[in-house]
């Protein structure tokens, strides 16, 4: 993981007003929300796995289910998913199960970043900065 230094950081906004403005820039939110906090993730590329820009978020009032949350912006950051190979077993149980099983767990979730990559990250933060912060 490799954090960027931001002025988005720290930024307070509704939930609905950043997906209005990152999804069209090619942000998702990650599927690893919570209640409280989540994700908006930018891919980079994939190359021994998959490369991302991060950018965290916390619910400061409202709950993340809610498009009209209000959240704080973090620091954003570059980090690594690799992912396993072979497929296991589990993969193997015919398409009803696979419909559910899809998608696999990183074999490690904070691998090393390819330092090709770290320019373009900055430029993403730089991007964000202007869509942001006006």
């Amino acid at each position: 993981m490799i954090k960027l230094k931001s002025n988005i950081d720290g930024k307070q906004f509704t939930l609905l007003k950043l997906k209005d403005t990152l999804e069209p820039m090619g942000y998702t939110v990650g599927g690893n929300w919570d209640y409280d906090h989540g994700y908006f993730d930018y891919k980079i590329a994939e190359t021994e796995g998959n490369q991302y820009l991060r950018v965290p978020f916390v619910a400061i009032d409202g709950e993340v289910e809610d498009p009209n949350c209000k959240v704080k912006l973090g620091t954003p950051f570059l980090l690594s998913h690799e992912y396993e190979d072979e497929v296991d077993e589990e993969g193997n149980v015919g398409n009803v199960s696979a419909t559910f099983n899809q998608f696999k767990e990183p074999k490690d979730k904070d691998a090393d970043f390819p330092t090709e990559f770290e320019a373009k990250g900055k430029v993403l933060v730089a991007k964000l900065e202007t869509a942001l912060v006006k």
